[in-house]
């Protein structure tokens, strides 16, 4: 354990930060948000963290305070002599606002960018974004992990037969064919087309799923309606079982229902953001040893390539 090592987490997931610390050996860090009777709020330190290596767990899904939260969080540590500060964002919100896809709307995700980057933060440590080109919106360094590494130790023990994997949209085919590759297995697409945010007007299989065991990932389960209607999809077109992995469970609207009326044997999920209720479809698999090991190789200037299991594969 080193010292200089100082983990802090807000309220957006404070379940998995203790995981964290705890798998990193160094137990959460005493920090206070101070609340206001208007709502406002405001982070203080418990402890000296002059000249140690901060590391700020704090998710920026919703509501919008987890994101002040960190600003204000990092922008502390900043003012209080904090020697490195990293922000830990194991999901990163407004990531689907990643370019201008119509006439007069924000870039969200550079935004988020350029005010992590002013409020003092010196690197970010965050997992499966959902356009992975949003790195280069930062001046900063970005450690982007990859869930593959704990899903797929998981679905070898599944032992399929015949495994297929597939693309629940055409935006994360470059994903699921990664991990299909290294199983050597086939890969298949669902081509959706929307009316608008949230609402599928149609949706087509591109391959054959006749007798597999379908295997459905994506990075992002919001609603839960691209997954439960392609499932049935693959269903009708004669698939033998349809599960499916994605990293982040934001489960919103009618998502529980969704799962719980769908045709999926289960829906695997990472706990970076902490569920609302529980699903007996739903299986959560911690992200917190993949994210402690970082910090520490991070801190010691270690190469991180080693956390991803399909990159291992491919240089052997």
């Amino acid at each position: 354990m080193n010292p200089s090592v100082k983990i802090f987490t807000g309220n957006s997931n404070p379940a998995l930060a203790e995981r964290i610390a705890a798998r990193y050996g160094n137990g959460l860090g005493k920090v206070n948000i101070q609340k206001f009777s208007d709502g406002e709020f405001q982070p203080v330190f418990l402890e000296s963290i002059r000249g140690h290596y901060v590391f700020l767990v704090q998710g920026t899904n919703a509501p919008s305070d987890n994101l002040m939260e960190l600003l204000l969080m990092i922008d502390a540590a900043k003012r209080a002599s904090a020697g490195y500060i990293t922000a830990v964002i194991p999901y990163f919100g407004f990531a689907r606002q990643d370019r201008k896809d119509k006439p007069r709307v924000a870039i969200g995700s550079k935004l988020i960018a350029n005010l992590l980057t002013a409020a003092g933060a010196n690197r970010v440590i965050t997992m499966d974004l959902h356009a992975p080109q949003i790195q280069g919106f930062f001046d900063i360094p970005v450690d982007h992990l990859d869930s593959s590494a704990i899903f797929i130790p998981y679905i070898e023990n599944l032992k399929l037969k015949n495994l297929t994997f597939a693309s629940p949209d055409v935006g994360s085919t470059t994903r699921v064919r990664e991990v299909a590759s290294y199983f050597n297995a086939e890969m298949v697409i669902c081509d959706k087309h929307r009316k608008r945010a949230n609402e599928i007007a149609s949706m087509v299989v591109i391959g054959d799923v006749t007798d597999k065991d379908i295997v459905l990932i994506d990075d992002i389960c919001d609603t839960a309606g691209t997954l439960t209607k392609s499932a049935a999809l693959l269903m009708e077109k004669g698939a033998r079982s349809v599960r499916a992995f994605c990293t982040h469970p934001v489960f919103s609207g009618k998502a529980y229902e969704n799962i719980e009326n769908s045709v999926l044997d289960e829906l695997v999920v990472c706990d970076t953001i902490p569920l609302k209720q529980q699903s007996s479809k739903v299986k959560v698999i911690s992200v917190a040893d993949l994210f402690a090991v970082a910090i520490r190789n991070m801190h010691e200037n270690k190469s991180i390539t080693s956390l991803f299991v399909h990159s291992n594969r491919r240089m052997q």
